[in-house]
């Protein structure tokens, strides 16, 4: 079969398939299976057998169930309260007052949970009835509450950054240190928002006291002051080299199984439910990233990631325009289809042709990484929209239109990254070359 309709076709069924609720998975699977058989290149079945036994041997992805692991320990200890218990009195200052606090308790447990879910969920349950009962608007914190959470996945250890350094061959550890400064980016520029919003019209968050001294307030913070450390243990242990991520991965959930421990929330019914839910997450993304490295070989054997290549070399575009065509296209599958599939999608049939341009791969990875925190908040199916639809009983356009200005800061972020690659790549330069 020609190359350019073997394309279109695996291209439109790819869609189809998803658009049915096909699992991910299976779809890209299967798209191998059909894109090998079709062209004749190779006998599908040992290449199936082969990548899946590669796949499931990788050491790198070994750093997977132990971070989720990790983020499912702490998410059942009184980790958010202690939080917002610690952070709400150094916040009432600021233009926004406790509305900042749904930014850095966020910003703080996506350092520990790598998943975005896990942090809009925790954050939530704690920050939106003390933000309601002290008066501040509903619709405001809502929208930093969906946009603050998508820091799950960019600031380190990252679920979806492990997934996209498995899958497109990057190191993981830089990847992890290239996404600090981004991370702490959009938390700036979702701080300043509430802050503009806040002295725009002060009547979004009333004022408010809270009555503690030097003492009660270190008191606070100690309470945190676990949470804090367990971070430098992990985070710090790659940065400093010491530790590889999977190792890093070992300390932090042996760090969260203490800090269980010692809060009195650990008992064997939270810890095998810990264990379960770990399991079940990190089967169903090993199960995606062993069919999307076989669509990727499948897609090799057929020459198509070089046909595809080829054609986005030929329209000769520049650095910027091809970037701002491929954000474009990623704000429109954002719609549609979740992080973990854009990943796998964009790695199977992109990476020939942004490593051909002239795209640094690790930075191409964190600028992934934001259209997939895009996607979270993107109606119709943006998981972070159903989640806090979930927890609030509001109608999924009322949170849409609250989430859309962050939506519009990821944008920005999004255009500063571009025009300024070191905010990504500055870190993991100076850090690894030492």
């Amino acid at each position: 079969m020609d190359q350019i309709l073997l394309a279109v076709l695996l291209i439109l069924l790819m869609f189809v398939l998803l658009g049915l609720g096909v699992w991910v998975a299976i779809t890209l699977g299967g798209l191998g299976v059909l894109a090998l058989m079709l062209s004749g290149a190779a006998p599908p079945g040992p290449v199936l057998a082969t990548t899946l036994w590669s796949s499931s041997t990788s050491w790198a992805l070994v750093a997977l169930p132990l971070f989720i692991w990790m983020g499912e320990i702490l998410l059942r200890t009184r980790i958010s309260e202690h939080m917002f218990d610690a952070l709400a009195p150094l916040l009432t200052r600021l233009p926004g007052r406790l509305l900042h606090v749904n930014v850095y308790a966020c910003g703080i447990f996506a350092a520990i949970s790598g998943s975005s879910i896990a942090t809009t969920v925790t954050i939530g349950k704690m920050t939106l009835p003390e933000l309601r009962r002290y008066g501040h608007d509903e619709r405001l914190a809502l929208g930093t509450l969906a946009g603050s959470g998508t820091l799950g996945i960019l600031i380190p250890p990252s679920i979806i950054m492990i997934v996209y350094g498995v899958a497109a061959d990057v190191s993981i550890i830089r990847m992890f240190i290239a996404g600090v400064l981004p991370g702490l980016l959009l938390m700036a520029l979702f701080s300043g928002y509430i802050a503009v919003r806040a002295l725009a019209n002060p009547g979004l968050a009333p004022p408010l006291a809270f009555d503690i001294d030097l003492l009660g307030g270190m008191r606070r913070l100690l309470r945190i002051f676990p949470v804090v450390l367990l971070i430098v243990g992990v985070i710090g242990s790659i940065y400093a080299g010491i530790a590889t991520a999977t190792e890093a991965a070992a300390v932090g959930v042996v760090g969260a199984l203490a800090i269980s421990a010692a809060s009195g929330m650990l008992t064997p019914r939270s810890f095998w439910a810990s264990v379960i839910s770990a399991t079940q997450t990190s089967c169903m993304i090993g199960f995606i990233l062993a069919a999307s490295n076989f669509l990727s070989i499948a897609v090799d054997y057929v020459g198509l990631a070089h046909l595809v290549a080829k054609g986005i070399l030929a329209l000769d575009l520049s650095t910027y325009e091809l970037l701002a065509g491929l954000t474009v296209l990623f704000v429109l599958l954002g719609c549609f289809l979740d992080g973990i599939s854009i990943v796998v999608i964009s790695t199977s049939l992109l990476m020939v042709a942004i490593k051909q341009a002239g795209i640094d791969p690790v930075w191409f990875g964190i600028y992934l990484v934001i259209m997939c925190e895009l996607s979270l908040i993107t109606p119709p199916i943006g998981l972070n929209l159903f989640v806090l639809q979930g927890m609030t009983g509001r109608d999924i356009l009322y949170i849409s239109r609250a989430a859309g200005p962050m939506a519009l800061l990821m944008l920005l972020g999004t255009g500063l990254l571009i025009a300024f690659p070191q905010i990504a790549l500055y870190l993991p330069g100076r850090m690894l070359t030492r």
